[in-house]
């Protein structure tokens, strides 16, 4: 399995989440080892992705550099994550990914529009070896030594339309298009007043959105999933995963996990060397199975 990009630039335009005004976004390929690079056109201040860039987790992840950032970029990060994409260079200009409508669909279809390339350069995996894990009260996240890459979530909301859920992921491109990628993101509607009173929020609707009132889905259409609540959180996890900035092979698990916990389970993984390894995937049997996960057909 060789390391990607995508084949053309490619761009959209939509509003972001929090400040709700107009972001355009544009993709564009870098060579091997290039590797994940956001940029905002708007001031030229590049920003590498990386977990030490992590600037925010309290609504989105949010990177940031020489007094720029970028919000809400997990659900893009997720797509490019599943198409197995290595080497993409992301601007806008603005301080938001695009919201589109709230999942990360759109971001597929972008990349399909763009097409994946592969160079001759190997890719690398970053094997969890042994387990690691972060907790805040009974909510935790947890890497696991596995021979496939499986998210498992579970989440408990006190509210009837969500209560509890779970679900177990196991990842492949096609599986996340399937299962993951039309997920939405949730809130409940006394919780997005109060964003917009702080100045969040501002672009949420419920075109990207799905919204809870006391007693149930205020959105006409209802739900895309079973379990849509839980699926976006997963979808969530695998975006925040990606800022390690090369693929997992291994076990994530979590209780109602957040941005916050991603983020200090990334920066945990990376302090304790000998909780992972980095391995080529070239000639390596043990990620013979990834590999057919990430076909690019």
């Amino acid at each position: 399995m060789k390391q990607r990009s995508i084949q053309r630039r490619v761009e959209l335009t939509g509003i972001g989440l929090h400040k709700g005004v107009p972001v355009t976004m544009v993709l564009e390929p870098l060579e091997a080892e290039g590797g994940i690079v956001f940029y905002r056109s708007d001031l030229g201040v590049t920003i590498p992705m990386n977990p030490q860039n992590i600037i925010d987790t309290t609504m989105a992840t949010v990177i940031g550099k020489d007094n720029a950032k970028i919000s809400t970029i997990e659900h893009l990060m997720s797509a490019i994550y599943a198409y197995g994409i290595d080497n993409i260079k992301i601007s806008v200009d603005n301080e938001e990914i695009p919201i589109m409508d709230g999942s990360s669909i759109s971001y597929c279809m972008l990349l399909d529009e763009a097409g994946i390339t592969e160079f001759d350069t190997p890719r690398k995996l970053i094997e969890i070896k042994k387990p690691i894990e972060v907790r805040e009260g009974d909510k935790f996240v947890r890497l696991e030594p596995s021979a496939k890459t499986i998210f498992d979530f579970a989440i408990d909301f006190k509210h009837p339309a969500i209560k509890e859920q779970h679900y177990t992921f196991t990842f492949s491109k096609k599986a996340y298009i399937d299962e993951i990628a039309k997920a939405r993101t949730f809130g409940f509607l006394e919780e997005v007043n109060y964003l917009r009173s702080i100045g969040l929020a501002k672009g949420g609707n419920l075109n990207n959105c799905i919204v809870l009132d006391e007693s149930g889905i205020m959105n006409k259409d209802g739900l895309r999933y079973t379990e849509e609540f839980v699926r976006h959180k997963i979808l969530d996890a695998i975006g925040d995963m990606a800022i390690l900035g090369i693929p997992l092979l291994g076990s994530y698990i979590s209780f109602a996990g957040s941005h916050k916990l991603n983020s200090l389970l990334t920066q945990k993984l990376l302090s304790q060397s000998d909780a992972y390894e980095v391995v080529s995937v070239e000639g390596s049997e043990k990620v013979i199975e990834f590999e057919k996960a990430l076909a690019i057909n």
